[in-house]
């Protein structure tokens, strides 16, 4: 069955539409939605992901796809058949670019299409039961395969983004401690300088004290 949907701009990561019911009927259903975001921050990354994959997640499997600068995710159990989810993601991008496609780029507050849940839960019943004739019909159509779509572990896909945070964070440490390196190696020269030029400043001084102090008693 279908369990969570969630759809997303790819450029930033922002969610834009999520199924409203979604979650109640799983357990550690945030845990899963912090997954998603999850997702969707490697996906702002431009990390090259396929345009369609299957990530599995215990005891579920998230899939999606990306079309333009949308992220269309739903999550699934197992058994639910892949053909379903990914035509059931079709009808939802079908539909999500033909309401909303000229307002994507411009929203600037999550979930700003949140009324599209409407059109969520209308598609999402007819794609809950596998039995029915329509989707044995979608199953059985041969013009839409799956076989080449990528499936892969959650830990393998947000592995990526923890190594290119470690590496971010190494980066910016680094920086910062090349600045107080930099910093540290400025005052060596000063001082290096002061102990260097200081004795030859007080010689000068002193001679231009006693010019100044002869000078006045003459």
């Amino acid at each position: 069955m279908v369990k969570l949907t969630m759809i997303a701009r790819v450029t930033d990561g922002l969610p834009l539409a999520e199924g409203l019911d979604d979650g109640r009927d799983v357990k550690d259903s945030e845990f899963y939605k912090q997954q998603v975001k999850a997702l969707f921050k490697n996906l702002s990354r431009g990390q090259n992901e396929p345009s369609r994959m299957s990530v599995e997640t215990g005891p579920f499997v998230f899939h999606y796809i990306i079309e333009g600068r949308v992220c269309y995710l739903t999550m699934c159990d197992r058994a639910y058949p892949k053909k379903l989810a990914f035509q059931y993601l079709e009808d939802l991008k079908n539909e999500f670019e033909r309401v909303n496609g000229t307002q994507i780029e411009t929203a600037a507050r999550p979930y700003a299409f949140i009324k599209f849940d409407t059109f969520i839960q209308k598609t999402k019943k007819l794609y809950q039961d596998t039995r029915t004739q329509r989707n044995i019909a979608k199953l059985n159509d041969e013009l839409y395969e799956v076989h080449q779509i990528m499936t892969r572990n959650v830990q393998e896909v947000l592995g990526v983004g923890e190594k290119l945070d470690q590496v971010s964070q190494m980066s910016s440490r680094l920086t910062s401690e090349s600045r107080v390196y930099a910093d540290k190696a400025r005052d060596l020269n000063r001082q290096a300088l002061i102990r260097k030029y200081a004795p030859i400043a007080i010689v000068l001084g002193v001679v231009f004290l006693l010019f100044w102090v002869k000078t006045k008693l003459w």
